[in-house]
C-alpha cells in the first residue's frame, strides 16, 4: 500500500469496510496491511448512508482500474498466488465508496461519497482534511456561576 506510513504518522488509523464476508475478505485480501471489515448485510453501509448503484459500475472513471484489478488477479491466479475474485461477491458488485474522517472522540470531522467505484479521496487529500482546523466545540454554562450571580446578596 502506498503511503500508509504517512498515513499512520498524521495519527489516522485507517479501517476498511468492505461488503463482503469475513470468510471472503481473508481469501482475497489476506495481506492487507490495515484492519478490515466484513460487512455482507451493508449494515454499516446503511448506517452510514452509503449507497449502491448500477450506474457507478458504469461510469469511465472506474474502467481503467477495473481492467488493472482483473488483469492483476488474472495474473496472479495464474501464478498460484492467490484466487480469482468472486464474479458475484457476497453483498453484491454495486456499492459506492464512502470517506469518513472520524476523530477520537466519535465525531465525524469530514465525509465523501463516492460518485463511482473508484470515487474516493486521496491520501494528500486525507492528510490535508486531517490537517484542518477545528472550530472548538460550544462551551456550556457552569451552573455554579449563574448560581452565584442569581443569589440574593447579604447586604440587605
Amino acid at each position: 500500500m502506498n503511503r500508509l506510513d504517512e498515513i499512520q504518522a498524521a495519527g489516522i488509523r485507517e479501517v476498511v469496510v468492505f461488503h463482503s464476508t469475513d470468510k471472503e475478505l481473508l481469501r482475497y485480501a489476506p495481506d492487507l496491511p490495515l484492519p478490515v471489515v466484513g460487512d455482507p448485510h451493508k449494515k454499516l453501509y446503511r448506517e452510514f448512508g452509503i449507497e449502491s448503484s448500477m450506474a457507478a459500475a458504469l461510469h469511465p472513471g472506474v474502467w481503467g482500474p477495473t481492467i488493472r484489478a482483473v488483469s492483476s488477479s488474472m495474473w496472479g491466479a495464474i501464478r498460484r498466488r492467490n484466487h480469482l475474485a468472486p464474479v458475484a461477491p457476497n453483498g453484491g458488485s454495486l456499492g459506492l465508496p464512502g470517506d469518513f474522517l472520524i476523530a477520537p472522540d466519535g465525531m465525524i470531522l469530514a465525509l465523501k461519497y463516492g460518485e463511482h467505484a473508484y470515487d474516493q479521496w486521496s491520501v494528500d487529500e486525507l492528510l490535508e482534511l486531517a490537517r484542518a482546523p477545528r472550530p472548538e466545540p460550544a462551551p456550556t454554562a457552569d451552573p455554579a456561576p449563574m448560581a452565584e450571580q442569581t443569589a440574593p446578596s447579604s447586604d440587605g
